[in-house]
């Protein structure tokens, strides 16, 4: 599962496609906790986050939606900028 991104104690991975279901979406997980975000709409889909990462990890999606959207179509991973 490639890491995607980290910051503030979170990280960002996107598993590959063989493997995974609609919709696309990323796993972010920040200490014990873990959640699934939907990419489109930055909804978590799965899991649990606290509301302040979770905020943080909706930010960081909808700022990378389309780099998102695009790796998950073609499984070409890349790093991508972190939170500021």
């Amino acid at each position: 599962m490639p890491t995607l991104a980290r910051f503030y104690g979170i990280v960002i991975r996107m598993y590959f496609l063989g493997s995974e279901h609609n919709p696309p979406h990323i796993h972010a997980i920040y200490g014990e906790d873990t959640a699934a975000f939907d990419i489109r709409t930055g909804e978590a889909i799965d899991g649990y986050l606290p509301s302040r990462a979770a905020d943080m990890v909706r930010e960081w999606i909808s700022i990378h939606s389309i780099e998102l959207l695009k790796m998950w179509e073609t499984q070409e991973f890349k790093k991508l900028d972190p939170l500021d």
